[in-house]
């Protein structure tokens, strides 16, 4: 029999949620953001339900062939750009859309050959200071972009650093609108986080991504509980033991749990190897039996220990959700620290995982 852990991925959620951005950014055009395996989900098997999308957007040269390959015909967007000359035969080959957000590669594109101009995403540094050209600067890059042959259709890009933080986006926003004054020239500058609080920011196109799989671009699941989102990833295991404990004993690696007074605990099939964070701690919230209740001590390579005590009638077999429609993964992230992006994109290889609508 096989191991019992395994994660489902929900497609009537993923269309959902792309129904829930489509309302929220009205006219604006979606960028549907795949990068990372589709955040963990698998992108081979999700795209065709994102086809209501205006196009994806994706880090992976393998990864956008792949869609050209099964069929997608509408634009996809390198969100990082290319990171060597040569990578332009392959951009023109599969006439993908690119980021220039350096000034070499603009000159590489002014010196290759193209059997048509490339669109590109000229990138603004707004205030994030990781990837685009100063304020300063960018007029004068624009400029020369316009006067490259090669060069077809320009939208200016930028992204907002704090869009989920109260902070938001005002300071930004006023560099970029300083910026394209006058310019003429379309725009995508507004992430999940934007896309959700911020309607100012949709311009011409925006870029979806944890949002899409019902996560919380802050990092908290109370700030998209009204939203209409859902989690599109279910992360589910079984009780594979059951120990009773007595007052002083201690649970796993570095006895980091010891008991208070008698008690129930269950030992479940996963652990980091599986991509559970072994940074969570006693606390981070498990469903088991359908009661919420939590995990104990230390995560091991494969399996973790949980509190038995508000589940009485959990025993071997019983199932165990570790995040999903029941548990949403921003309240697991929370506890040690980190963010449902991070456990969604870590899911180990060796998960079997399955589709249901």
């Amino acid at each position: 029999m096989p191991r019992p852990i395994s994660a489902t991925i929900h497609l009537d959620a993923l269309e959902n949620n792309l129904a829930v951005i489509r309302n929220k950014v009205g006219n604006s055009k979606i960028w549907a953001v795949v990068k990372a395996n589709a955040y963990g989900h698998g992108l081979r098997c999700i795209w065709p339900h994102l086809d209501q999308a205006d196009g994806f957007a994706l880090l992976d040269f393998n990864e956008a062939i792949l869609l050209r390959k099964q069929g997608w015909q509408r634009p996809i967007l390198l969100l990082e750009g290319f990171f060597q000359p040569e990578d332009l035969r392959i951009i023109d080959e599969y006439q993908l859309t690119t980021v220039v957000h350096s000034h070499w590669q603009l000159k590489a594109i002014e010196a290759a050959n193209f059997s048509n101009p490339i669109n590109i995403y000229l990138k603004l540094n707004s205030g994030m200071n990781r990837l685009g050209f100063p304020a300063d600067q960018y007029r004068d890059v624009l400029s020369l972009a316009r006067n490259i042959r090669q060069i077809g259709q320009i939208t200016l890009m930028s992204h907002f650093a704090n869009a989920d933080k109260k902070i938001g986006v005002t300071e930004q926003l006023n560099v970029i609108d300083s910026v394209s004054q006058g310019l003429n020239i379309s725009q995508c500058l507004a992430n999940s986080g934007a896309c959700l609080w911020y309607p100012q920011t949709h311009r011409d196109w925006v870029r979806t991504g944890i949002a899409l799989y019902g996560a919380s671009p802050s990092g908290k699941w109370e700030d998209i509980a009204d939203v209409g989102l859902k989690a599109v990833m279910s992360l589910k295991s079984e009780i594979i033991a059951v120990q009773n404990l007595k007052a002083g004993d201690k649970i796993g690696y570095g006895s980091k749990y010891t008991a208070s007074c008698p008690m129930r605990v269950g030992t479940v099939a996963c652990g980091y190897a599986d991509g559970y964070p072994r940074s969570a701690m006693t606390g981070t919230p498990v469903i088991v039996n359908g009661v919420r209740t939590q995990m104990l001590g230390a995560i091991s390579m494969d399996m973790m220990t949980v509190d038995l005590t508000p589940c009485p009638q959990a025993q071997i077999g019983s199932p165990v959700e570790l995040w999903g429609q029941n548990l949403p993964v921003d309240d697991v992230a929370g506890v040690p620290g980190t963010i449902g992006y991070e456990l969604l994109c870590a899911l180990a290889d060796r998960v079997p995982v399955s589709v249901c609508r």
